[in-house]
């Protein structure tokens, strides 16, 4: 593979149905995603075991990334380098289009890795593999799910389908993640709108009763002093109903 992307398919390959059954199993039990990361990662290390290191990372909505997961405190510094260089392997295999995978059989003197490369070396780890999460999806990805051995070489042989399932699994678990987080922000938008309105409430009725006016009269004032004064209009009802005995 030297520096290049060609990863074995074939050699080394292994049956692996028993195993991604028992994954499933497994990650169906899980009480969160975070422990299904583990999991995950876990099974990496039997499913290729090549890898010496394994580690998943994210592409967080702000165009950041951060490691999940991960087997040894290794990958994750490693990984951290990648996020300050802005190369690496997994931030080339969340961004390409296709199969979505990166690999090199020699960091130190892979071109493509300029920095990143030889830091790796340097710590001892010679050898990538990094799938995108999900494979064949358009770029940018969700993250990727990463392979490192200290061998140069090492995962010349690393069995590419079980990497693709196994990276298939961990987009599964980061989609299921994604989506309980945006519904927590869509419940807790929610809560909050459900306050602003209570607060609103109050200071209308505040002012219908010290001032004489209908409700329509008292939400225009709250809204003019809210506007004039570049304050958000729920702040300018709680204003009004913590100082309602100086009004």
């Amino acid at each position: 593979m030297e520096g290049g992307d060609a990863v074995a398919n074939g050699a080394g390959a292994h049956d692996w149905a028993h195993e991604f059954s028992m994954l499933a199993a497994a990650l169906g039990k899980t009480a969160t995603p975070e422990d299904a990361l583990r999991l995950i990662v876990e099974a990496a290390g039997a499913m290729v075991p090549a890898a010496d290191l394994v580690s998943v990372t994210i592409h967080l909505d702000d165009g950041t990334f951060e490691t999940a997961v991960c087997t040894e405190p290794l990958a994750a510094r490693l990984d951290e380098l990648q996020y300050r260089l802005r190369e690496g392997p997994c931030l080339l295999a969340s961004s390409r289009a296709g199969l979505g995978v990166f690999a090199s059989s020699d960091l130190g003197a892979d071109t493509r890795l300029a920095r990143w490369g030889p830091a790796a070396a340097h710590d001892g780890v010679h050898s990538a593999l990094a799938v995108g999460l999900f494979a064949h999806e358009e770029p940018p990805r969700l993250g990727a799910l990463n392979f490192l051995s200290r061998g140069r070489g090492g995962l010349d042989g690393a069995d590419l389908d079980a990497a693709v399932v196994l990276a298939a699994h961990t987009a599964a678990v980061l989609d299921t993640r994604r989506a309980a987080l945006a519904a927590e922000r869509t419940n807790e938008n929610l809560r909050a709108a459900l306050r602003n309105r209570d607060v609103i409430g109050q200071a209308k009725g505040i002012l219908m009763e010290r001032e004489g006016i209908t409700e329509e009269q008292a939400f225009e004032i709250l809204r003019s002093v809210s506007q004039r004064m570049n304050v958000k209009l729920a702040d300018v009802a709680g204003t009004v109903t913590q100082r309602r005995c100086e009004l």
